[in-house]
C-alpha cells in the first residue's frame, strides 16, 4: 500500500514499480465499465453479491459527492484510485482535478507556489507522468567492460550509443529492446591508457573518441581519435592536451581539441584548435587545423570540458525556466575600459598595461609594496599587467554568435571553479583560410572571454539541456567566504553536490540548485561526473554509488538508481527519455526504464484492453 505521507520529502523510490519488473506477484483490479457493483464494500469490508453498498434502493447515492470528497482528502493516491473503482460516483470523485492537485502537493513535497507543468492537461495526468514515465526500473545489465566504465553518449537518432572504460576500449552498442554489443576498439596499441569521452557527429556518420595517450613525459596528455560508424575504420588522431579538455565537435566534419603552453610556474596559455576530420589531405595549401582561441591561464589553471551550444536554438526552448535565483554568478567581461563617458580621451590598453606594470616594478624596487608579495603572487601580477595590453576585447555582441563555446576554467587556483563562455562566430567554424604558420603577427595576443560564470566551488560536471539553451554544472562548493591564499592549495569542498542551472541567453542563474546526490573525492583529486538532461528530467551519476534522476520543471528528486560503486556517467536516449544508461566504476552499464514501458512490454499479445488502474497495477 502506498501512503503519501510515509515518503521521504523529495524523494520516490518506485519500489512498487521496481518489483514489478522483477515478476513479484501483483494485485490486479477489475478495469472500468465492468459494472457498478465490480467492486463491491459491506460490513466488515466484505459486499454482497448483487447489492451497491454506495447506493439506496432508489439509486440515490448514499454519501453526498462532497462528503466522498473529504474523505478522499485523508487517503494515499493508490487507495483513492483503488477506492474510485467500487462505483461510477466513487470513480468520478476520484479524478476530481482539485483532489489530484492536493494528492500532488503532498506526495511530491513540492512547494505550492510552484505552478502546474505548462504542458500538463491536468493534475491527475501530470501525477501519473512523474510516477509512470520516469526511467527507474532496471531491465538489463551488460558486463561487457573489463574495468571502470566512465562515459557513455548515445547518438542523435538513439538507434545506437558508445561506452569508454579504463579498459582502454571504445565500445559501439545496438539499442535494441534488447541492447546488443555492435562494435569494440582496443586503443592500447596507440598507447592510449584509457578512454574517457566520447561524442557522435550531428549525422551520426562519425564518432570522436577522447582518451588518456602516454607519450614521453607527458603526463597529462591526450588524444582524440575520429571512428567512421560505416566500416569502424580510424579516420584521423588529434593530439589534446590536458587530457580532460575531452573535445567536441563543432560541425559535422570539424572537432575542437586543446592544447596548453607554459609561461612560468604557475602561468601558462590555452590554445584551443579547430580540426578537420578528414586528415589525409594531399594538398600542402589545405588546412587540416585552424586555431580557434589562444586564452591566458592565471594561477595554474588551465581550460577544460569544452563543449559547444547552438545559439540558434534559444528562443524555442523544450522548457521555459523562470527566474529564481538573483543574478550574482555571472558577470560579464565584454568591456575592460574604466574610464568615465565624457572623460578625456582613453589611454590605449598597451600604454597602460606599460605603466602599470612599470609603476608596479618601481614600487618592487623601492620597497614600498607592503606586505611582500610571495612568487606565485608575484608571477600572477606581472602577468595579468602584461595580458592587459595584449588581449583583444571581443569582437561582436552576443546577437552574432553563431554558436557558444563553453568550458571550465579558473583564476585563482588550478581546481575548474568558473565556466568560460566564447562565442564563435561564422567565419570562425571553418578550417579554410590562412595555411596553418601565415599570420603569425596575432600570435603575441590573447583572446579575450565573453562571459564568466564563478560557482565558487568546485566544477565536477556540465551538461545543456536538449534545446542547447540552458547549462546544467554539478559543484561542490567552497566553505563560505574562504579565500585562496595559495593558488597550488585549493579550498576544501563539500560532500553535497549542487547541481545549478543557467540561461545561455540571459547568462542569469535560474531555479533553485539541485541536491541530492554526493561525491567524496579530496578538492586536489576530485573527477568529472557526468550528467545528461533530457526534456523532463536530469539526471547524475554520484560517488554514492547512486545515480539521481529530478523533474526540471518542480525540482524535485523522482528517483534513486542503484549501483555496486560510483556512477561516472548517465544519458537518455535522444528520442526516447523513458531510457536512461548508467555507468559505474562496477564495470557494468546498466539500462533503466520507466514503469509504463516496461508494462507495455511485459503485457501479452494481443495487448490487452488498457485499464483504468495504473497506479494500482503497480502495488504487491
Amino acid at each position: 500500500m502506498l501512503q503519501g505521507s510515509r515518503r521521504q520529502p523529495g524523494r520516490l523510490h518506485h519500489r512498487d514499480a521496481a518489483a514489478g519488473a522483477a515478476g513479484r506477484k501483483r494485485v490486479r483490479w477489475p478495469r472500468p465499465g465492468a459494472g457498478a457493483g465490480a467492486a463491491r464494500l459491506g460490513g466488515g469490508g466484505r459486499g454482497l453479491p448483487g447489492q451497491n453498498v454506495t447506493m439506496d434502493e432508489g439509486g440515490v447515492p448514499l454519501l453526498p459527492d462532497s462528503l466522498v470528497y473529504q474523505i478522499f482528502l485523508s487517503l494515499g493516491p493508490a487507495d483513492v484510485l483503488a477506492a474510485g473503482l467500487v462505483c461510477r460516483q466513487w470513480q468520478a470523485v476520484s479524478r476530481d482535478e482539485f483532489l489530484w492537485r492536493e494528492q500532488f502537493y503532498r506526495y511530491y513535497q513540492v512547494a505550492r507556489d510552484v505552478p502546474r507543468h505548462p504542458a500538463a492537461t491536468s493534475w491527475y495526468e501530470e501525477f501519473r507522468r512523474l510516477y509512470d514515465t520516469v526511467p527507474c526500473v532496471e531491465v538489463q545489465t551488460l558486463r561487457e567492460h573489463a574495468d571502470q566504465v566512465l562515459h557513455l553518449s548515445f547518438s542523435h537518432s538513439g538507434y545506437q550509443f558508445a561506452s569508454c572504460s579504463k579498459d582502454c576500449t571504445i565500445k559501439i552498442w545496438n539499442n535494441d529492446l534488447t541492447i546488443s554489443l555492435l562494435h569494440s576498439a582496443d586503443m592500447r596499441p596507440y598507447n592510449w591508457s584509457y578512454t574517457q569521452f566520447s561524442q557522435f557527429n550531428q549525422d551520426d556518420s562519425l564518432l570522436l573518441a577522447s582518451g588518456v595517450f602516454l607519450g614521453p613525459h607527458n603526463s597529462s596528455s591526450g588524444e582524440i581519435a575520429v571512428i567512421s560508424l560505416d566500416n569502424f575504420a580510424l579516420l584521423s588522431r588529434v593530439r589534446n592536451k590536458p587530457y580532460d579538455v575531452f573535445g567536441c565537435w563543432l560541425t559535422e566534419t570539424s572537432l575542437i581539441s586543446g592544447n596548453l603552453h607554459r609561461i612560468g610556474d604557475i602561468t601558462s596559455c590555452s590554445v584551443l584548435w579547430l580540426n578537420n576530420a578528414f586528415q589525409d589531405v594531399e594538398s600542402e595549401n589545405v588546412n587540416v587545423v585552424k586555431r580557434l582561441f589562444k586564452i591566458q591561464n592565471l594561477n595554474a589553471s588551465t581550460i577544460r570540458t569544452v563543449m559547444v551550444a547552438d545559439c540558434s536554438r534559444f528562443d524555442s526552448p523544450d522548457l521555459l525556466l523562470d527566474a529564481g535565483a538573483p543574478p550574482g554568478r555571472v558577470f560579464d567581461l565584454g568591456s575592460d575600459s574604466e574610464d568615465e563617458e565624457g572623460g578625456p580621451e582613453p589611454v590605449p590598453a598597451p600604454a597602460r598595461a606599460k605603466e602599470g606594470l612599470r609603476r608596479f616594478l618601481d614600487g618592487l624596487l623601492d620597497a614600498r609594496a607592503q606586505p611582500q608579495l610571495s612568487e606565485h603572487a608575484l608571477e600572477t601580477k606581472v602577468a595579468e599587467l602584461l595580458a592587459q595590453g595584449r588581449t583583444k576585447p571581443p569582437e561582436h555582441s552576443m546577437a552574432d554568435a553563431s554558436k557558444l563555446l563553453i568550458f571550465t576554467t579558473g583564476c585563482l587556483t588550478y581546481s575548474p571553479h568558473q565556466i568560460g563562455i566564447k562565442q564563435i562566430l561564422p567565419h570562425q567554424m571553418t578550417t579554410a583560410g590562412p595555411v596553418l604558420g601565415e599570420g603569425r603577427g596575432s600570435d603575441a595576443f590573447f583572446d579575450a572571454l565573453d562571459h564568466v560564470i564563478d560557482v565558487h566551488g568546485h566544477i565536477i560536471g556540465m551538461g545543456l539541456s536538449p534545446d542547447n539553451r540552458y547549462l546544467y554544472v554539478n559543484s561542490r562548493a567552497w566553505p563560505s567566504g574562504s579565500v585562496v591564499a595559495d593558488p597550488m592549495q585549493p579550498p576544501p569542498i563539500a560532500e553535497e553536490i549542487d547541481l545549478l542551472v543557467f540561461d545561455l541567453k540571459t547568462m542569469r542563474e535560474v531555479k533553485r540548485a539541485l541536491r541530492a546526490h554526493r561525491a567524496y573525492t579530496p578538492n586536489d583529486e576530485c573527477f568529472f561526473i557526468f550528467l545528461d538532461v533530457s526534456r523532463d528530467f536530469v539526471a547524475s551519476g554520484a560517488e554514492d554509488r547512486h545515480g539521481y534522476i529530478w523533474d526540471r520543471h518542480y525540482n524535485i528528486c523522482l528517483a534513486k538508481l542503484r549501483h555496486q560503486d560510483v556512477v561516472n556517467s548517465v544519458v537518455f536516449s535522444p528520442q526516447e527519455q523513458e531510457l536512461l544508461l548508467t555507468a559505474s566504476d562496477d564495470a557494468t552499464i546498466k539500462a533503466w526504464r520507466s514503469p509504463r514501458i516496461v508494462r507495455i512490454h511485459q503485457a501479452p499479445r494481443p495487448r490487452p484492453h488498457h485499464f483504468f488502474s495504473w497506479f494500482a497495477s503497480q502495488r504487491r
